[in-house]
C-alpha cells in the first residue's frame, strides 16, 4: 500500500505530514511511502533525511496523488498554485486522504472529495475519549499553541515577566490573564508560570478550576449559578447574564494584568467576542493581547488575524500559525497521531475503514461518496429509573437470594459472637487474676495494634511505620521480662509469641526503611 506525502500549499504552513522518523515507522511497518521533494524543508527535514528513512522522493505532483492509496496532509485540501487544480481533484478515485479538514466549514472541498468516491479522515473530528488520546492531534497542536502563545507575548513585551531586585530599583513579576482553561490555556499557564509571572485564568468550567489550582495560577470564579460544559470537552455557549457578568470581570481585570491571552473558541462558531476595544484601551502603555481564536474572527474586536498591531500602546498579536511557528516539533507530534490513526485502522496489512471503531467512525467525514459528518450520536444511557427497574425485572430472584444469604451471614456471626462471650465469660470464671490481667492487656494491645495499623489510609503507611516500630519495640522489652519467672506457662507462652511478632515487625521495618533509602541513591 503506498502512502503519499505532498508538499504543503498553505501560505505560510511550515509544518510536514511526515517526518523522517515517521516515515521510517510507517516503511517498517510494510508501506511503501513516497515523499513530494521540498515536502520538510521549512520543518528542516531534508529530502536527503527523507531518502535515509527508505522513503522515494517525486516531483510529480499529479503522480503522488493520483497513485497514492492513502495521501496525508496537515491543511485542508485547496488550490494548487502552481498547477491552477485542486487538490482535491487531484486524489486517486476511492483514495483515502487524512489531515485538518474542519467539515463544518469545507462544504465545497467535502463535495468534490464525494465526486472523487474518497475515504476522508479529518484529525479535526477525532472524539475527545481516553481511547482516542493517542490520535488526538487537536490536543497536541493547541499544547503547542499555548506554549507559544506566551513566547510571542514575552517577545513583544517591553518589560520583564519575572519581578527583580536590582540596584536601581525593585520591578514588579508581570500579571498574565488566560482566559479559557483547555489544553492551549493549561499549557499557556505553564509557560507564563515558569518565567515568572502572576497567572490569573478563567474558564466557564468550574471543574477546571483545581487543574488551574495546581499550576500556581489563580483561578478567577464568577458569583453566578450555570455550568459552562459542552460537549467533547469544550465550553458551551453562555446565557445572556452570565456573558454580562464575565466581561465586567474582563474590564476589570485588563486594568490590572499586563498579558492576556485568549482561547475562547466554540465549535463550528464565531469565536466570541470577549474583549472590547474600551478593554483595550484601558490597558497600560506596553500591554500585550495574544489572541489565540484569531484565525475564527478572533476573541478580541480589534483583533487583525496573521498581523501584530498597536492600538495606544497595547500590541494586539493576531498570529494564526502559532503551532506552524514550531514546526520541527509539532510536525513531529502531528506525524506520530496519523501514524497511530494509520495503526488504528489495521496497519498495512488490514488497513480498512471500521464503522464499528467509534474512533475511525468519529473522525470518517467522507465515505462512498456520501458525508458521513456529523457521525451519529451515541444512545444515551438509560435514566436511573429505568436502569433500576430493568436491573430488578432481570436480577429479581437473584437479589431475593442474595438477601436470603446476608441474612444467613448475618446470623452466623451474631452465633459466632455469643460463642465467643460465653467462651470469655467460662475462662473468666477459671482462670487465675495473674493470668486474667495479662491475658487483658494482651487483648487490648490487639485492639489498638489493629485500630493503629489497618485502619489508617494506605498513604499514612510509611510515616506510621516508625510509631509501629517504637511500639513493637515495648512489646519486644515486655515480651522478654515474661520469658522468665513468669507465674504460669500461659504467660511465658504468650511472652515468647510477643517477642517473635515484634521483632517481625522491627525487622520488617528496618528492611523496608533500607530500600527506601536505596531508592534516592545513584
Amino acid at each position: 500500500m503506498r502512502i503519499g506525502i505532498p508538499k504543503e500549499v498553505h501560505t505560510g504552513e511550515r509544518r510536514v505530514a511526515g517526518t523522517p522518523r515517521t516515515v521510517k515507522q510507517l516503511i517498517q511497518a510494510g508501506f511503501e511511502v513516497v515523499v513530494e521533494e521540498g515536502a520538510g524543508f521549512q520543518a528542516e527535514h531534508l529530502d536527503s533525511m527523507y531518502a535515509e528513512s527508505g522513503a522515494s522522493l517525486t516531483s510529480d505532483v499529479r503522480a503522488l496523488w493520483g497513485e497514492s492509496d492513502l495521501i496525508l496532509k496537515v491543511h485542508t485540501p485547496q488550490m494548487h498554485p502552481e498547477l491552477g487544480e485542486h487538490e482535491a481533484d487531484l486524489i486517486k478515485e476511492g483514495g483515502c486522504l487524512i489531515g485538518f479538514v474542519w467539515p463544518a466549514q469545507n462544504e465545497e472541498v467535502l463535495a468534490k472529495l464525494n465526486a472523487r468516491n474518497a475515504s476522508v479522515l479529518a484529525m479535526d473530528c477525532v472524539p475527545r475519549i481516553t481511547r482516542a488520546q493517542k490520535v488526538d492531534a487537536l490536543s497536541a497542536m493547541a499544547n503547542a499553541a499555548g506554549y507559544r502563545a506566551v513566547i510571542e507575548a514575552v517577545n513583544v513585551y517591553p518589560r520583564f515577566l519575572m519581578g527583580q531586585s536590582t540596584a536601581a530599583g525593585a520591578i514588579k513579576p508581570a500579571k498574565v490573564l488566560v482566559i479559557g482553561a483547555g489544553v492551549a490555556g493549561l499549557a499557556a499557564i505553564g509557560a507564563a508560570r515558569s518565567l515568572g509571572a502572576i497567572v490569573r485564568a478563567f474558564d466557564t468550567r468550574a471543574e477546571v478550576g483545581d487543574q488551574v489550582r495546581s499550576m500556581g495560577a489563580e483561578f478567577l470564579e464568577l458569583d453566578f449559578k450555570e455550568e459552562g460544559s459542552g460537549t467533547g470537552g469544550y465550553a458551551k455557549q453562555m446565557s445572556a447574564e452570565f456573558i454580562e457578568a464575565e466581561m465586567k470581570l474582563f474590564a476589570q481585570q485588563a486594568m490590572e494584568v499586563d498579558i492576556i491571552i485568549t482561547t475562547a473558541l466554540i465549535p463550528g462558531k464565531p469565536a466570541p467576542k470577549l474583549i472590547t476595544a474600551g478593554m483595550v484601551e484601558s490597558m497600560r502603555e506596553g500591554a500585550v493581547i495574544v489572541d489565540m481564536a484569531a484565525q475564527q474572527g478572533g476573541n478580541c474586536a480589534l483583533t487583525q488575524p496573521e498581523k501584530m498591531v498597536i492600538h495606544k500602546g497595547v500590541r494586539l498579536v493576531g498570529y494564526t500559525d502559532l503551532p506552524s511557528r514550531m514546526a520541527i516539533q509539532t510536525s513531529w507530534l502531528y506525524a506520530s497521531t496519523i501514524v497511530n490513526m494509520i495503526d488504528e485502522m489495521g496497519g498495512s496489512e488490514e488497513f480498512k475503514i471500521d464503522l464499528e471503531n467509534e474512533i475511525i467512525r468519529g473522525a470518517l467525514v467522507c465515505h462512498g461518496g456520501q458525508t458521513t459528518w456529523p457521525p451519529p450520536q451515541a444512545e444515551p444511557a438509560p435514566k436511573p429509573e429505568a436502569a433500576s427497574q430493568q436491573w430488578t425485572e432481570e436480577h429479581g430472584a437473584a437479589d431475593e437470594s442474595s438477601k436470603e444469604n446476608t441474612g444467613k451471614s448475618k446470623l452466623g456471626s451474631i452465633v459466632l459472637w455469643v460463642i465467643a462471650g460465653l467462651a470469655m465469660v467460662g475462662l473468666g470464671w477459671a482462670a487465675p487474676d495473674s493470668f486474667l490481667s495479662h491475658f487483658t492487656v494482651f487483648v487490648l494491645a490487639c485492639f489498638v495494634g489493629w485500630q493503629v495499623v489497618w485502619n489508617v489510609a494506605p498513604a499514612l503507611h510509611t510515616p506510621l511505620m516508625s510509631v509501629t516500630n517504637a511500639i513493637s519495640g515495648i512489646i519486644l522489652i515486655g515480651g522478654m521480662l515474661h520469658l522468665s519467672g513468669a507465674p504460669s506457662e500461659a504467660i511465658t507462652v504468650l511472652g515468647a509469641i510477643a517477642v517473635f511478632v515484634a521483632a517481625i515487625n522491627v525487622s520488617g521495618g528496618f528492611l523496608v526503611t533500607r530500600r527506601m533509602l536505596s531508592m534516592f541513591q545513584k
